[in-house]
């Protein structure tokens, strides 16, 4: 004869009629926010771009004096190339938040003060390299 078995589990295992948690509720105003500043910041990495190259006419001066030729390449370089760096990293941390339902608007701003930061270093060291005689 086969004996019947029951299982019998604590009652705090049970589904209570508790709604299940809800996560963050999205902010139109942040999406919306944010999303203006990501479609601009592309724009303003090749402003910063085209400003890195512009420092490219420094070297001109070297002719009449010794210039540091390899500072001022990193600082060319950098300005040239930082911008780009900062709106993948910027795009991808703000596209991270968004989805997560965090707020994400100061994303793009701090990227924003991120390459004009990077910009005027850059900027010092093509002056650095002018300097250098």
């Amino acid at each position: 004869m086969m004996a019947l078995v029951t299982f019998s589990l604590p009652p705090e295992s049970f589904r209570t009629l508790r709604p299940e948690p809800r996560g963050r509720a999205p902010r139109p105003w942040d999406v919306a926010t944010t999303i203006v500043l990501l479609v601009l910041l592309p724009l303003l990495a090749l402003a910063a771009s085209y400003a890195g190259v512009v420092l490219a006419s420094a070297a001109r001066v070297c002719g009449a004096q010794a210039c540091d030729a390899g500072l001022m390449n990193l600082g060319f370089w950098i300005a040239v190339i930082a911008p780009w760096v900062i709106l993948v990293v910027g795009l991808v941390v703000a596209i991270i938040r968004l989805v997560r339902h965090r707020l994400a608007f100061w994303v793009p701003l701090v990227a924003i003060l991120s390459m004009v930061a990077v910009w005027f270093i850059a900027a010092a060291l093509v002056g650095a390299g002018l300097a250098a005689s």
